[in-house]
This record gives C-alpha cells, sequence and structure tokens, in this order.
C-alpha cells in the first residue's frame, strides 16, 4: 500500500485532529487571555498561509492550509466563546469579571 493511496484518509485524520487541537486552545485562550487574543490566531493563520504556499510537499501544504484556516475560524470561536461565558455555559474568568459586561 502506497502512500498515494491512503493520502486522502491521512488528510482527514489531520484535519481532524487540528480542529480537535483548536477546540480546547479557544476555550483557554479566552478564559486566560480574552478575546483580545484574537491576533495570535490571525498570526497563526498567515504563517499556517506561507508555510503552505512556501513547502513543495503537496501533504505538508494542505495540512497547513487546514491549519491556517481552523486558526482564522478559531478568532470567530474565540468572540463565540465569550458569549457562551457569558450565557453561563462555560466558567468564567473571576479575574476578568469586567470583561463580561451584561
Amino acid at each position: 500500500m502506497s502512500f498515494e493511496s491512503i493520502e486522502g484518509i491521512l488528510i482527514g485524520l489531520c484535519t481532524f485532529l487540528i480542529i480537535g487541537f483548536f477546540h480546547p486552545i479557544v476555550i483557554k485562550a479566552e478564559y486566560y487571555f480574552s478575546v483580545r487574543s484574537w491576533w495570535t490566531f490571525a498570526l497563526a493563520g498567515v504563517l499556517g498561509m506561507v508555510g503552505s504556499v512556501l513547502t513543495t510537499n503537496h501533504f505538508a501544504s494542505i495540512c497547513l492550509g487546514v491549519f491556517a484556516f481552523s486558526s482564522f475560524w478559531g478568532i470567530h470561536e474565540l468572540f463565540q466563546q465569550r458569549e457562551r461565558v457569558r450565557k453561563g455555559w462555560f466558567p468564567m474568568n473571576p479575574k476578568r469579571k469586567d470583561d463580561y459586561d451584561k
């Protein structure tokens, strides 16, 4: 069995793992740093895009592209996470009560 024959499955697995990686990262980033940490997700996305364009490896390029756009989606999720905290669905950081104006 060659790499090319299972490449689609491996890309799917990498996509699944990357998205799964971002879920707890977004929750922790909002808890500890608030939505002000959005720029780190933007920077990671831009770096992922640049890496995707510059690499000559097809598989790595796809995985970096998935990472880049998962980072960009993380920005959206960061602001959604703040709303979930406001609704009481996730714990609020007691040190940042003022960040959750009602």
